[in-house]
């Protein structure tokens, strides 16, 4: 370690793509080859958040997030190119399935919300899903750092 500076404020950008078939954790962290990876740029809701419908049913969106970044994973390779690491070490990355950006995709389709705090790569994508009330956007939610803040968890 370089005198001076923490694991924290040590970059990873050249660190070699992690490449391989992905398990997901949820709905913006994976894992390939034993090595969790958080989705750089965005937030997903947690594996046991609710949201509600726009007719007032609770429903299990962070379980839903999950299944759908699932379904757009598939069975092929997926390429993560790491930007850094988050306060849990995982690495921070943007990950590709073919030519198609999981976070990117998941903002777009309302399965997540852009992590303005870290990146605006996606808030044009955020803007977008919540103006065709895709996913998360169709009813309402609450924000997901908000969630967690109050001591619920996955």
């Amino acid at each position: 370690m370089l005198l001076g500076m923490s694991w924290l404020a040590m970059p990873v950008l050249a660190a070699e793509p992690l490449i391989g078939r992905a398990s997901v954790i949820d709905g913006d962290t994976i894992e390939i080859h034993g090595q969790r990876i958080r989705i750089h740029g965005i937030d997903a809701p947690e594996v046991r958040q609710p949201c509600v419908t726009a007719a007032g049913h609770a429903w299990r969106c962070g379980r839903q997030a999950a299944l759908k970044l699932a379904a757009a994973i598939g069975d092929g390779p997926v390429r993560c190119e790491p930007r850094s690491r988050d306060r849990f070490r995982r690495v921070v990355a943007v990950c590709w399935r073919s030519r198609q950006d999981l976070g990117a995709w998941m903002v777009a389709n309302g399965w997540a919300v852009a992590s303005h705090q870290y990146s605006l790569d996606y808030a044009d994508a955020e803007a977008h899903a919540y103006r065709a009330g895709r996913g998360i956007w169709a009813g309402s939610f609450e924000m997901l750092w908000d969630w967690r803040a109050a001591g619920r968890k996955r």
